[in-house]
């Protein structure tokens, strides 16, 4: 099968983006030089993701739950979850804490009249888009179901450090480190559904297709939120969720029926999902071509794919969190690595880097928790940094080298804090 061995998102996606230049590939969209010419303007990360400044939801919001200002920070029609919200809250991120990332606005649907449809070449009898193989959500729940916990983190999760911390201007929604949530998905396997659906050995990607309202920029209509997956990706780990943390997907996550896929970049867990085509052919689309990708002076010129997330840590405080001076503290906070388990974190608290406790277990998928005593004698402004090394040995940097659309920062984040 042509699939095999494309489970590594930044493998795939750099042959599948190298066969969409050659015109090996079939996508919709933008061509490679509209890509060209959106990048060299700079408006490319602007038009995917809005400059709406930080603020309250509108009366007709695009979100659907509510966004409390002392969870939330809201972004137009994306919504971060303040870290210090996050304290006390367990291991999982509850769902009306749970960051949100709409391209549009959050859809209504009717899980009773919704259809998941497939079709394409690489099914069984090529059903076309108009007669597709289709299932109901009660067709969903009847078969074997599987439960997992993992993160889902936006690829720009991090960005306003590239402007805060490092000097550098960049494109896009100005994510701290809030755009990321850990959940317990339950549903059945992508696998199962594609082999009742007629999967043949020939398929080689398959293009998962949201419900919500068609995605435009620029005066161009994108289409639906889309982004291909390997077979061999869609049949090893990728989850159908119909249930988040024990209870039916809310709206703004995907209701009734969304993609999980672990260790890739959050577009990929596709919400609202209604259609999958399954090729024979290599297929690409705008948010494998047009967007996530890392565009600058030091890329090519069509960029470089944004792959699996980067090595990141968080302390569960407000920005100038107040400590009493002499008083004992415990920080606590949590890293996370889309490579996998952490190994080791360190924080530096003004005295050098010491190692922090791990809290819990360890988590392939998701993030580990920690703490680490500290007592601070003198008052003023002191600075708080946290630094995470995983399984594979990468390790924070002090800076994350720029690419304009601030993508995948890295680096350790320097936090603020006042001792009164």
């Amino acid at each position: 099968m042509t699939g095999t061995g494309l489970t590594d998102e930044a493998t795939y996606d750099r042959v599948r983006f190298a066969q969409w230049r050659a015109g090996e590939a079939r996508g919709d969209g933008i061509s490679r030089r509209g890509l060209l010419r959106l990048a060299a303007g700079g408006s490319l990360a602007l038009t995917a993701f809005g400059t709406i400044p930080a603020g309250t939801a509108s009366a007709a919001s695009p979100i659907v739950k509510p966004l409390p200002s002392e969870i939330f920070e809201v972004y137009g029609t994306n919504a971060e979850t303040r870290w210090e919200a996050l304290s006390g809250q367990g291991y999982l991120t509850p769902v009306e804490r749970f960051f949100v990332r709409n391209h549009t606005a959050t859809p209504s649907i009717d899980a009773g009249t919704w259809r998941l449809k497939l079709f394409g070449t690489g099914l069984r009898g090529a059903p076309t888009a108009d007669r597709p193989v289709e299932f109901t959500y009660r067709d969903l729940l009847r078969l074997p179901t599987e439960t997992i916990t993992s993160a889902i983190e936006c690829a720009g999760n991090g960005r306003s450090f590239f402007t805060g911390q490092q000097g550098q201007a960049v494109s896009g929604t100005a994510w701290k480190l809030g755009a990321i949530g850990v959940a317990r998905w339950r549903g059945v396997r992508l696998s199962t559904v594609l082999a009742k659906a007629g999967l043949t050995r020939h398929a080689v990607d398959v293009l998962p297709e949201g419900l919500d309202a068609d995605y435009v920029t620029g005066g161009v209509d994108l289409g639906k939120v889309r982004r291909p997956l390997p077979v061999a990706k869609a049949l090893q780990d990728v989850l159908l969720a119909y249930e988040m943390n024990g209870r039916p997907l809310p709206p703004d996550h995907g209701h009734p029926v969304r993609l999980v896929v672990p260790s890739w970049a959050g577009i990929s867990s596709i919400k609202w999902l209604g259609r999958i085509e399954v090729s024979e052919t290599p297929l690409v689309s705008p948010w494998s071509t047009q967007y996530y990708r890392l565009l600058g002076p030091d890329y090519p010129s069509d960029g470089t794919v944004v792959t699996r997330q980067v090595v990141k840590s968080a302390f569960e405080l407000p920005w100038n969190a107040e400590f009493t001076a002499g008083g004992r503290q415990v920080l606590r906070g949590r890293s996370w690595s889309g490579n996998g388990r952490i190994r080791r974190v360190e924080v530096d608290a003004g005295g050098g880097w010491r190692q922090a406790k791990f809290v819990g277990a360890a988590a392939d998928r998701g993030w580990q928790r920690w703490e680490f005593p500290w007592r601070p004698a003198v008052s003023g402004a002191h600075t708080l940094r946290a630094r995470a090394t995983d399984i594979t040995g990468a390790t924070q940097p002090e800076v994350t080298p720029f690419n304009s659309q601030g993508y995948l920062f890295d680096a350790v984040v320097r936090h603020p804090v006042r001792v009164v």
